[in-house]
């Protein structure tokens, strides 16, 4: 059987208002947080990164293209400011490469441990299927998604964003348990920033 190939989405183009500084060029554990975030991935295996950026995206790809060349895939969401999260998963999805599967996950969550996107690579089985990593029950990121789903992904134009889309998808939602403090790390403002670093600064 072919060894299957993994990619990633990650979303960086927020205006990171209520942090007050730009989000993906802070600094943690000796790097940035979005190179925190991608590294991440690609530790998991994953073939390829698609990054979606819009708010300094001038300043932000040049970094990204000199670190990690063809590794990383630039989508720019050129009306970052007037649009949703969902349009600029749309946006990456339409640039990721073919593959079997891709973890979707925020910019500003640097610190999800190799181990849970192993865990959650583990599920997989043939079916289409969209599988979460749990957290004391509750569904967290990264979820791995189908490629097959990407068309799904573009054609839905209802309310409510991707948390709908999967309500629809309910019944080929799959989860698997990890022991993973990172998956509840979303950096929005100051103090989550400060206490990340607290946390994780030493935990290279």
């Amino acid at each position: 059987m072919q060894e299957e190939t993994y990619c990633g989405l990650v979303l960086a183009a927020g205006l990171s208002t209520r942090m007050q500084a730009f989000k993906p060029l802070m600094p943690l554990r000796g790097k940035t947080l979005i190179e925190n975030t991608i590294d991440s991935i690609l530790s998991a295996g994953a073939e390829k990164v698609v990054v979606v950026t819009g708010h300094r995206a001038g300043e932000l790809e040049p970094i990204l293209e000199e670190k990690y060349a063809d590794r990383v895939i630039i989508a720019r969401n050129e009306d970052f400011a007037t649009t949703d999260m969902l349009t600029s998963i749309r946006i990456g999805c339409r640039r990721l490469p073919e593959c079997d599967a891709f973890f979707l996950l925020p910019g500003d969550m640097p610190v999800v441990r190799e181990s849970t996107f192993r865990s959650v690579i583990s599920r997989r089985d043939a079916e289409v299927s969209v599988i979460f990593p749990t957290l004391d029950g509750y569904r967290k990121h990264p979820p791995l998604v189908d490629f097959r789903l990407v068309p799904k992904i573009l054609e839905f134009d209802g309310e409510g964003g991707l948390r709908q889309l999967w309500k629809q998808l309910e019944s080929i939602i799959r989860t698997v348990p990890v022991n993973d403090t990172g998956v509840w790390v979303d950096l929005d403002t100051k103090e989550d920033y400060d206490q990340c670093k607290e946390q994780y600064e030493k935990k290279r």
